[in-house]
């Protein structure tokens, strides 16, 4: 375990950084950050501005990536627990409904082919059910609904793990002024992959070979795993260019 300053008897956020990633491997200094710009933890500074947690601020970052990883709790959420606890009270309990299955990852950090198999989990939930387990309103399922983002299936229960991911992950961007609207261009974007992986995969399928439909879908988990991968780097290497 990474020893705290000697000089202050508090860490730097480049050793509480260390001391997470023995529990949270992919955590990195960005969130640490992000964590204090959204008032879940209070660092103290020095007169030159560099940021000093104590092992209680280390504790409360650990308590809530834990709240964010095994229990998919939103950030406005994971607030409203350590409100409890800084005023003394138990903490909200956790759901006990439905909740998202935890996504496998690969060592790397990014989705594995197998997790893009056919159906994974047999989650399937109302209406009602999926606007409390996502927490959003109403209207912002119509909104995902109508432009697609999510697609109910037939019956009584239409929405599945997929739907929650979803609704959950647009009503964060939410908050930064990101709407279904603004989001058309991922759709169509993934549209876009999945023809493109179904053209690599139909020659496949159509063989005759013995098991070439369960060769077909592991082609199609591969190449959507590494066009995540992709997209995901892609991306990072655009943010740096603005930095």
């Amino acid at each position: 375990m990474t020893e705290t300053s000697p000089a202050t008897g508090r860490m730097n956020i480049g050793e509480v950084h260390a001391r997470l990633r023995e529990d949270f491997p992919s955590l990195e200094l960005s969130k640490l950050r992000y964590f204090e710009a959204m008032d879940l933890v209070r660092p103290t500074r020095t007169p030159a501005g560099y940021r000093k947690y104590s092992d209680d601020d280390v504790d409360r970052l650990r308590y809530a990536l834990v709240l964010q990883r095994d229990h998919h709790l939103p950030l406005k959420v994971i607030r409203e627990h350590l409100d409890a606890l800084d005023r003394g009270l138990e903490p909200p309990a956790l759901p006990s409904g439905p909740t998202v299955p935890r996504l496998a990852l690969a060592a790397d950090g990014y989705p594995p082919g197998t997790s893009f198999a056919a159906d994974p989990s047999r989650l399937r939930l109302t209406r009602r059910e999926l606007l409390a387990v996502a927490e959003i309103e109403e209207d912002l399922l119509e909104e995902l609904e109508g432009y697609g983002l999510v697609s109910p299936r037939p019956g009584s229960a239409p929405y599945d793990n997929d739907a929650i991911l979803i609704a959950r992950t647009v009503a964060e961007l939410s908050d930064y002024g990101i709407g279904p609207r603004h989001l058309r261009m991922f759709k169509t974007a993934a549209d876009r992959e999945v023809g493109l992986v179904e053209q690599v995969a139909a020659p496949i399928r159509r063989s005759r070979e013995p098991g070439a439909e369960g060769r077909a879908d592991e082609v199609m988990g591969q190449i959507a795993a590494l066009s995540v991968r992709l997209h995901a780097v892609l991306v990072k290497v655009g943010l740096r260019g603005l930095r």
